[in-house]
This record gives C-alpha cells, structure tokens and sequence, in this order.
C-alpha cells in the first residue's frame, strides 16, 4: 500500500476514537450524552444552514472543515467542562501536545493544512474561525435548551458563567449571539440557570 494512502487511512482510523470522547451537553431528547464527533458534524451542519448569519462573508467549506476537526485533539486531551475551572488551568497545554501527535499522523500537506485549521479555529482571528467559534458556543446552549437545562442543572451552572463564556460568541454572528441570549435569559428566568 502506498505510504500516502497508508497515513491517511491510519489518520482516519484515529478520528474513530472522537466517538468515544463523551461531553457533558445532553442530545436534544435527553437520552444520552453527545460524543465529540456528533458534536463536530452538528456544527457542519449549523454551518451549512446558518452561514447566510455569519457576521462577515466566510468560506462555507473552510469552515465546515474548521468545525469537523476542531475537537479531535481530545482523543488525546479529553473534553474539558467548559465550566471547570481546574480543567480549564492544564487545557492549552493538553490540547496542544495532543495536536502534535494527532495530526502529525497525515502526510505533510495535510498534516500542514488540519493543523492550520486548528490553530486558526483556536486564534479565532479569521472570519471562518469566529463564526466556527459562535457555532461552537451556540450549540450547546441550544441542546441545553432543549432539555430544560439538565446538564446547567447538574453541574449547578450559573447565568453569569455562561455570559462570560460566550463573550465573544457575537464576534462571528450577531443574529446567532441575539438568539442565544434569548434562550439563556429564558433558562435563567425558568431557574435552570442559577
């Protein structure tokens, strides 16, 4: 087999692992929580159908790109709680060393243009990376949404957490941003969010 078409595939088999990486936002019935890849295409999605909201012209398939990847340096990493401060202190650190290793997997120019993504996503400094960020932070307020807030609930979550997190969320999308804090402002008023 040809080495290319070896990394490649060995690259993919690699990305099977992001279904098992379980994060702490439920599915929109409540059954179960999602895993790193459904999260991932999710977004996908959100981009392909939301992207007339974007803030600025994006490239739609950049950032769908940007969005399928972003998370899978947490086969390595793990998902860090977006509301645990102790998680948060060692996350850059985790997630960097964890993107050495995974994307180094893929031949070099895709090595170069995966890693390029992410580094972008992380940055946030491009119009595809805000937008990719405003998904990122939208859907889980929506799945939370969806099932009355159980994991703000769980983790006794607060509004404040949750506005300070999504600081930057209406850098990509101001449509997007209006519509979260709607839904943030409902969940606080029903005492979802303490």
């Amino acid at each position: 087999m040809e080495e290319r078409l070896k990394q490649q595939l060995e690259f993919i088999l690699e990305m099977d692992k992001s279904k098992e990486v379980t994060r702490q936002t439920y599915l929109a019935d409540g059954s179960r929580k999602e895993n790193d890849a459904e999260h991932s295409w999710h977004l996908a999605l959100m981009c392909m159908l939301l992207s007339e909201y974007a803030n600025e012209k994006i490239d739609v398939l950049r950032t769908m790109e940007m969005v399928l990847i972003h998370d899978v340096i947490e086969i390595d990493a793990g998902d860090t709680y977006a509301y645990d401060p102790a998680g948060n202190v060692t996350k850059a650190e985790r997630e960097q060393k964890a993107a050495d290793r995974i994307f180094a997997l893929l031949p070099e120019d895709q090595k170069q243009h995966m890693r390029g993504l992410w580094d972008e996503f992380e940055r946030a400094d491009t119009p595809e990376a805000r937008f990719a960020n405003t998904l990122d932070k939208v859907q889980p307020l929506l799945l939370n949404d969806a099932t009355g807030g159980r994991s703000w609930e769980e983790h006794g979550v607060k509004a404040e957490q949750v506005y300070r997190r999504n600081e930057k969320t209406g850098d990509g999308s101001r449509v997007l941003w209006e519509y979260a804090k709607e839904l943030i402002a409902k969940n606080e008023r029903e005492g979802k969010l303490k």
